[in-house]
């Protein structure tokens, strides 16, 4: 059985041009994926989110028996309006040795070449299969790849390992932070602020929690690791977006604010949330109720992304290494599904083409160079499948 054929550009022109906001659905690619793998021969499973208006698909090319390498990829991109952009984001513009369009690095590339290669994976008469797993929502806290993560746990034999593709310059990184994003609303009790001490303003009950979160990044930098292989060296926690109040002269009833929780290995977000509710508890809405009694304090969590823990005698690692020939010590302070599949029983890698200081700017783009380096890599993947 055969189908279409695409080369690594035109299978990344294809992918691009799915503008797959992760607010919107991401069905038309994922369907074409399917559609394509189906003119090889190849089945294709959908894990659906609640709606039904995303799903990750994943698919085996191969034997489905032990020892195979999954290769993760994210189909959704950041979005691109208010970006000076210089050319459509959903055609790929080919100039100056570039590919240009949103997802070129952030990560559509990765996938495009591995799926461009299916017909050489069926060629080669793989004696362990390579597996295709793509996701939903990974730009909105990895919240499609777990379900699939799951179902591939139960269905597929064991794996030598996962590589996930997101741009690394395709070195070998073995550890990212873990992430997670809280969400902090203070109700307060208004009044006019010549008679501020009758009051409680939530917008600086908000602010002394925010400065709480600087002091204790402050406390863990000072005693940061000065080998870490992490920039920066510890764990940092940082307020993006905050909004409260309703006039100069009044006391605000209500703030709300953000907090980005990033973490080294050894630590996890958790352990220092666990902390932030102890304080609130003891020292911050004790005071506000003593002034009114219908002040709070609320939290809900918005992201939790699991760390990418180095592991030893990693079999993904090891595999990698043994492909690309690169044995530095590499870590990244974004966050990857692979922490996911990590927890999910995977031993897992990230290396992919392009570079990460590309991804989400305007005018988005690859070097062709990092795309062949990135077909060599898996060219040298399904030769190793076949052995």
């Amino acid at each position: 059985m055969s189908g279409q054929t695409y080369s690594q550009i035109e299978m990344i022109e294809k992918l691009v041009s799915f503008p797959t906001v992760s607010c919107d659905s991401n069905l038309p690619l994922v369907e074409f994926v399917r559609d394509y793998l189906g003119e090889w021969g190849i089945e294709s499973h959908f894990v659906y989110n609640e709606e039904g208006n995303k799903a990750n698909l994943w698919a085996t090319v191969g034997p489905n028996v032990e020892g195979g390498i999954v290769l993760s990829g994210h189909t959704d991109v950041v979005p691109v309006e208010g970006q000076a952009w210089t050319t459509d984001p959903w055609s790929v513009v080919q100039k100056d040795g570039k590919l240009f369009g949103r997802g070129t690095a952030d990560m559509k590339a990765f996938s495009a070449i591995g799926l461009s290669l299916v017909p050489e994976m069926l060629n080669a008469d793989l004696k362990r299969p390579i597996h295709f797993a793509l996701s939903y929502d990974e730009e909105v806290a990895c919240l499609g790849a777990p379900d699939m993560i799951a179902d591939m746990g139960v269905k597929c034999p064991p794996v030598q390992g996962v590589i996930v593709g997101e741009p690394t310059d395709m070195k070998t990184v073995t550890a990212h932070k873990a992430i997670a994003d809280i969400v902090t609303r203070v109700r307060g009790h208004e009044v006019h602020s010549s008679l501020v001490h009758t009051g409680v303003s939530a917008v600086m009950v908000a602010a002394r929690l925010i400065s709480w979160w600087e002091d204790r990044m402050l406390e863990g930098a000072a005693k940061a690791d000065p080998d870490s292989l992490f920039v920066p060296p510890y764990s940092t926690f940082h307020c993006g977006q905050v909004e409260g109040g309703t006039a100069h002269n009044i006391t605000a009833k209500d703030c709300w604010f953000v907090t980005d929780i990033r973490t080294i290995p050894g630590e996890t977000p958790h352990q220092h949330l666990d902390a932030y509710y102890e304080h609130l508890e003891k020292n911050v809405i004790p005071a506000m109720k003593a002034i009114h009694p219908d002040c709070s304090v609320e939290t809900e969590i918005v992201a939790d992304v699991a760390g990418l823990e180095p592991e030893e005698n990693g079999e993904a690692e090891r595999f990698v290494r043994s492909i690309n020939g690169d044995n530095g010590r590499h870590v990244v302070a974004y966050g990857t599904e692979g922490g996911q599949f990590q927890e999910g029983g995977f031993s897992t890698v990230v290396c992919g083409p392009g570079s990460i200081e590309q991804a989400h700017q305007p005018n988005e783009y690859i070097k062709i160079s990092q795309v062949v380096a990135g077909t060599d890599f898996l060219r040298k993947v399904i030769a190793r499948c076949a052995a």
